[in-house]
């Protein structure tokens, strides 16, 4: 099964230099690097997706996203690596004119995924029995559907495999939270004497019901502070903090998941949340091919930018 994607996979931890007050000590899972399309949690996402496709004989996958999708990138990088086909289903329809200046979507018709483009208010009816067997129509039969983000049980059983037996030296699990699948899977793989910690970057306490249809432990909590605003929503305070975390680590964070966690963890930290010589592991979940799409955008508001998307 397509080794160079899935298998024999070294993910290096990689302690943060930076002092922390009471011993606390950051060190940051490199997901990022697992693949350099398929990265971060969407490939682990995507794995066992991909097998039941397979084994279904089904020869397209189709899902969900918005203009900046990393799951969407991810499943278009993944379906050209594996030989399936891919289509998206991406939220806008205005934007179907917009494909070649929009650097998510370029990328992934790049590696051949068509696109379908729908209102915002179809979209938000595209989990409906109707909306998916007009899919089928348009589409055939023979085409695999993948949620919005990925998650569902065979991504929460990827997720299980982000955790290391070396990872039990960890006290706190620390991820960013988007539609739930990533900390659920922590949450399972974690040891007893670990506590998971998520970050949503979205607005709302629905996240908790979702993880609870994946997991029975409760050896986890949602910290809904460090939204900055809800989904896509970024400061200038934020942006200033991630490009002095990356003057001083040369590792590079997305705004939009990755980079509002470990915001939170320094801010927590010197708020004493965290017990003295607690020893933190963050996932970083990847996402760093949004960051030329989010420049941009806020180079049209004439606002501040990241200033790494050139080593993107």
């Amino acid at each position: 099964m397509q080794p160079l994607l899935f298998n024999n996979l070294h993910i290096e931890n990689e302690p943060v230099n930076i002092p922390l007050p009471d011993g606390v000590t950051l060190t940051i899972k490199r997901e990022d690097k697992n693949h350099p399309f398929v990265s971060g949690n969407k490939l682990r996402k995507l794995k066992y997706n991909i097998v039941q496709a397979q084994q279904e004989g089904k020869d397209t996958i189709l899902t969900f996203g918005g203009a900046y999708s990393n799951h969407i990138a991810a499943t278009a990088a993944a379906g050209q690596i594996v030989g399936l086909k891919t289509i998206g289903v991406i939220r806008g329809d205005e934007l179907g004119s917009k494909i070649d200046v929009n650097p998510t979507l370029k990328f992934a018709k790049s590696c051949g995924m068509d696109f379908y483009f729908v209102t915002r208010e179809a979209y938000r009816r595209k989990h409906t029995p109707e909306f998916l067997e007009n899919l089928r129509k348009r589409y055939g039969q023979n085409i695999y559907i993948a949620p919005e983000g990925g998650t569902n049980e065979l991504a929460v059983k990827g997720c299980e495999e982000i955790l290391t037996p070396e990872d039990n030296a960890f006290d706190v699990i620390c991820s960013a939270v988007g539609t739930g699948g990533t900390i659920s899977g922590l949450i399972n793989a974690s040891a007893n004497h670990q506590k998971v910690i998520g970050f949503p970057a979205l607005r709302g306490t629905f996240l908790s019901e979702v993880i609870k249809q994946y997991t029975t432990k409760n050896n986890w909590e949602l910290v809904h502070d460090y939204h900055f605003g809800g989904y896509a929503k970024v400061t200038d305070e934020l942006v200033d903090f991630l490009n002095d975390f990356n003057s001083q680590t040369k590792i590079l964070l997305d705004p939009i998941y990755v980079g509002k966690m470990i915001f939170a963890i320094f801010a927590l930290t010197k708020q004493g949340y965290f017990a003295p010589n607690t020893r933190i592991l963050a996932i970083h979940t990847g996402g760093l091919q949004g960051i030329k799409g989010f420049n941009n955008e806020r180079i049209k508001k004439h606002k501040s930018i990241l200033n790494y998307d050139e080593k993107i």
